[in-house]
């Protein structure tokens, strides 16, 4: 795209269907690797990728080219895809949040996603989520956060 400047980084993060533990933690770095695999087939550029069994976390750089509902919805069908093909029985939620990440901050997420673990050992998913949420303002119905 000619004459299109963009430096959009984007702290993404969903979990698996109904937040269960269904991601078998042999293959969390196997699931990295494959997510990575869809970002570079599609041009998007990764600061980090990270997370638990029953979660997922990406800082991506997007191309202006590519929507970010049309980001997510390619590496979590791709993904979904290849964890049944590999014999697991797998489904991620249907939706996922999305946070803005200014230059100044990237190290800070990166070192986040990078120490999931930490963080689990802290909070659950569910209450790392509803923090994000409200640490990016981001306005919400408890009732419906997870469906």
């Amino acid at each position: 795209m000619s004459h299109t400047y963009s430096q959009n980084h984007v702290h993404i993060v969903f979990s698996t269907k109904e937040r269960h533990k269904v991601i078998p933690r042999e293959y969390l770095e196997r699931l990295w690797a494959y997510l990575g695999g869809i970002c570079k087939r599609e041009e998007i550029f990764i600061h980090a990728i990270g997370g638990m069994e029953d979660h997922i976390h990406l800082l991506l750089q997007i191309p202006p080219s590519l929507a970010l509902a049309n980001a997510v919805l390619l590496l979590k069908s791709n993904s979904s895809k290849w964890m049944n093909e590999e014999g697991h029985r797998f489904a991620w939620q249907r939706g996922y949040g999305a946070f803005s990440v200014s230059a100044s901050n990237l190290n800070a997420v990166v070192r986040y996603i990078q120490n999931q673990e930490r963080h689990r050992k802290k909070m659950s998913f569910e209450e790392e989520f509803v923090a994000l949420l409200k640490r990016h303002g981001v306005s919400f119905d408890p009732k419906y956060v997870f469906g």
